[in-house]
């Protein structure tokens, strides 16, 4: 797609008037694929498991992970909990940093940064994590607040995340009157609805076509995005 998608609900109208932003990380600021899919490589190994396709071990980008072993690696919750400890022994060792930046979305994060809208990280991958790839990039700066899914995985669900994020906006005075989600994947999407904030989704991730549904906008290049979302 190489165009802009909108939908019809006037977002032409309110681009520009978002009073927060909030951003995914993974498939939307940072291509983090070769880092995770090769964790889960290892982890699999390590666990005597059969090792997923390529194309499976992406369906685990995005999601937390702790529900993708489940329903992807068909895990109990006893499995999944001890999978999720190795995947992350092994990501904080050695995957984390293997990752790129999406080009000019770091761009666009200064910029939004410098008209004065607060920017708020709201991604399933554990806080810590999330925090240390930022300030790896050095983009930490640019945001308000970095929420992410706590140690012990009780918020992981996009929505959970959401809802902390803003949360810690509102403690911090933010206008909350008229936020914008932007993601790669339905859990972006439905994680944003729920408390009743519209996504655009950024086609240069990890979704697929059909994940756009219930979004805003569909974009597929930064400059396209920044359109959206400066004044």
């Amino acid at each position: 797609m190489s165009d802009t998608t909108l939908a019809p609900s006037g977002l032409d109208e309110r681009a520009g008037t978002w009073t927060c932003i909030l951003f995914d990380l993974d498939g939307t600021i940072t291509d983090s694929a070769p880092g995770i899919t090769g964790t889960l490589v290892d982890t699999f190994v390590e666990l005597g498991r059969p090792v997923p396709t390529p194309v499976e071990l992406l369906a685990y980008v995005g999601p937390p992970l702790l529900d993708a072993f489940r329903a992807l690696g068909g895990m109990s919750v006893e499995e999944a909990q001890a999978a999720l400890e190795v995947y992350r022994r092994r990501y904080n060792a050695g995957g984390l940093f293997d990752s790129s930046l999406y080009p000019g979305v770091p761009e666009v994060l200064a910029r939004i940064a410098e008209a004065g809208v607060p920017l708020s990280l709201a991604t399933s991958k554990p806080e810590s994590a999330a925090r240390r790839i930022l300030e790896h990039y050095g983009l930490a700066q640019y945001f308000t607040v970095i929420c992410g899914a706590s140690e012990d995985e009780v918020r992981s669900a996009k929505a959970d995340v959401v809802e902390e994020a803003l949360r810690r906006l509102r403690e911090l005075d933010v206008d909350l009157s008229t936020p914008v989600m932007v993601g790669d994947r339905e859990h972006d999407v439905h994680g944003a609805a729920a408390h009743g904030i519209p996504t655009i989704m950024v086609e240069w991730g990890y979704g697929s076509p059909a994940e756009a549904a219930g979004t805003v906008a569909v974009v597929s290049g930064a400059e396209e995005l920044a359109t959206l979302l400066l004044p």
